[in-house]
């Protein structure tokens, strides 16, 4: 049972050049995924990223996206940490503790793609993602 913590980046449109130049930089696998994977793949943002994540040679994780339809994009805040593994009551219990006091953004529950996943602001104005790797119950 694993969790890790990742910076998690938003870009405007243009994740995809974003991660492959961070590829270039660091090495390592970037595995991206579209909204059009995800919904539907006609849609003027079919393309656009919605999940990339870079792992390299020597452990860094960065992960990113395009901000998604009708959502702001605010550089300067487009950064948000990701708490992510299988150890569901960790996670679960670091969700808690984060989301008590702050705002939560979307419900720690099942997802499309199969994982329990949560966003939350907490109490300091930090944002939060929190993916439980193939959780179901």
């Amino acid at each position: 049972m694993t969790s890790q913590l990742n910076p998690y980046i938003s870009f405007n449109g243009n994740a995809r050049e974003a991660m492959e130049f961070y590829h270039d930089v660091l090495g390592g696998e970037v595995t991206m995924h579209t909204f059009g994977e995800y919904g539907d793949p006609d849609a003027p943002e079919g393309e656009k990223i919605m999940h990339g994540t870079l792992r390299s040679e020597l452990g860094y994780t960065l992960m990113a996206a395009d901000t998604p339809p009708g959502m702001p994009h605010n550089p300067g805040d487009n950064i948000t940490i990701s708490l992510s593994g299988d150890d569901a009551d960790t996670l679960r219990g670091y969700w808690a503790k984060l989301s008590e006091s702050g705002t939560v953004t979307v419900p720690l529950e099942v997802q499309m793609w199969g994982d329990e996943y949560g966003q939350c602001t907490d109490r300091f104005g930090i944002n939060w993602m929190v993916n439980i790797t193939g959780s179901s119950d």
